[in-house]
């Protein structure tokens, strides 16, 4: 159990970081939606860093679904910027959320990466349920 959830907090850790490297020492201005999903990845860095640290996985429950939902935010954020019927100049704000900082390989843009994080973070983070429930049983 420890090693997933200090796989998860590594995951939270690096995808926080990640984002304060794109904005704060490459000068990307995050867009609404990345905003929506700063607000739900940073706050996972704590909620399982107390997780691993207190060895109680109950703590962590609400980064189960802030991680799906993050998820969620991710995917319909790449789809805009993706998907040209969905994409439209007005679309955010002042930064328009269709705008591509990064575009590596075609595909890999930062709301890629962070539903990727979001992803790997969800996934895991059902493992550890599934297993408490299997002990339970």
């Amino acid at each position: 159990m420890e090693t997933r959830v200090f796989l998860i907090w590594a995951v939270a850790l690096v995808a926080t970081a990640g984002s304060l490297f794109f904005s704060e020492v490459l000068g990307y201005i995050p867009c609404e939606l990345c905003w929506y999903q700063r607000i739900l990845m940073y706050p996972l860095v704590l909620i399982y860093g107390t997780s691993l640290i207190k060895k109680n996985m109950d703590i962590a429950l609400p980064g189960l679904f802030m991680s799906g939902i993050g998820s969620l935010v991710s995917i319909y954020h790449y789809c805009i910027q993706k998907i040209p019927a969905l994409s439209t100049t007005d679309s955010c704000g002042l930064v328009p959320c269709n705008g591509q900082y990064i575009n590596v390989f075609g595909f890999i843009t930062i709301p890629f990466l962070a539903g990727i994080a979001f992803l790997i973070i969800f996934i895991i983070h059902l493992t550890l349920v599934r297993q408490k429930g299997r002990k339970e049983a």
